[in-house]
C-alpha cells in the first residue's frame, strides 16, 4: 500500500533527512586514503545520535552499522570494518538513514577516494546526473517507472549498466515502503505519482554489467564482472510542481 502523508508527517521527516544531507555533506572532506570503512560508519553513528536520533541502519534487518559502506565494485550493503583502509583511486559508496520519532531518512553518494581515474569520475557524474533525470517525473500526473525509464535511458548513453536487482522505494514511518521504485523500465506504466508521496531514488550504476551477486555475508552486493558501481539516493517529496529533494542541501 503506499501512504500518502500528511503535512505533519512531512514536517517530521524533514528533521532526519535534513540532518542526512549535512552529514553526507561533511563526509567529502572526511573521506581520504587511510580512512577505515568503520571510520566512516562510526562518523554516520556519531553524528545522527548527536541530534537525537538513530542511525536506522543499524540493526534494520541484523545490518550490524550505522551505515553501509561500499568501496569499489561493491554496490550495496558493504560491512564497515577496522581492516578496510581507503586507499588512493578507490570510490566508496555511503548510505545512511536517520530516524526520528519514528520518520526515516533514505539517502548516498559515491565518494572519490584521493585522485581518482577520468572512467571512475565519469561513472560517479552519470550516476548522480541520471537520478536529476529520473526525478523530472517524480511529479503528478506521471507513473512510477517513467523515473526509472529516464534513468535507464540517461545511463546507457554512456555504455553503463543499470542494476536490476534492487530498487528505490517509499519511505516513511518503515525505511522501505510501497511502492517499488525501478531504475530502469518502460514509461506510463507503474502507480501513478501523487502528491505527498516521499521517495527514496536510488540510481545503482556500474561501468560493466548490470549483474550481481552477494557474499558470503550475506549482505553485500558486487558487480559479477568486478568493475566499480556507483550510487546516488535521495528523500524526495512529490509536490504540486517540481519534486523537493529532502535529503539535499
Amino acid at each position: 500500500m503506499i501512504v500518502i502523508k500528511s503535512k505533519r508527517e512531512i514536517e517530521l521527516m524533514r528533521e532526519p533527512c535534513k540532518v542526512t544531507a549535512e552529514l553526507l555533506r561533511d563526509l567529502e572532506d572526511f573521506i581520504k586514503p587511510g580512512v577505515s570503512t568503520q571510520d566512516i560508519s562510526d562518523f554516520v553513528d556519531k553524528r545522527i545520535t548527536s541530534h537525537g536520533m538513530h542511525p536506522t541502519f543499524k540493526g534494520y534487518g541484523g545490518f550490524p552499522a550505522a551505515a553501509c559502506v561500499s568501496v569499489n565494485e561493491e554496490v550495496i550493503h558493504g560491512i564497515p570494518t577496522k581492516s578496510r583502509k581507503l586507499k588512493e583511486g578507490d570510490i566508496v559508496s555511503v548510505d545512511v538513514g536517520a530516524t526520528y520519532k519514528g520518520y526515516n531518512s533514505d539517502a548516498a553518494r559515491t565518494y572519490p577516494v584521493g585522485s581518482i581515474s577520468a572512467e571512475d569520475q565519469k561513472l560517479i557524474d552519470v550516476t548522480r546526473q541520471s537520478f536529476f533525470e529520473g526525478i523530472k517525473y517524480a511529479m503528478e500526473g506521471y507513473r512510477i517507472h517513467d523515473i526509472g525509464h529516464a534513468v535507464q535511458e540517461y545511463v546507457e548513453r554512456f555504455g553503463m549498466g543499470v542494476v536490476r536487482d534492487y530498487t528505490g522505494h517509499g519511505t516513511g514511518s518503515k525505511l522501505h515502503e510501497d511502492p517499488m521504485i525501478p531504475n530502469y523500465g518502460k514509461p506510463k506504466t507503474g502507480a501513478r505519482i501523487e502528491r505527498n508521496m516521499t521517495l527514496a531514488i536510488e540510481p545503482m550504476i556500474t561501468l560493466g554489467t548490470y549483474e550481481v551477486r552477494t557474499l558470503a555475508n550475506e549482505w553485500t552486493v558486487v558487480t559479477l564482472d568486478g568493475r566499480k558501481s556507483a550510487h546516488y539516493e535521495n528523500t524526495i517529496l512529490v509536490t504540486d510542481g517540481e519534486p523537493e529533494i529532502l535529503t539535499l542541501l
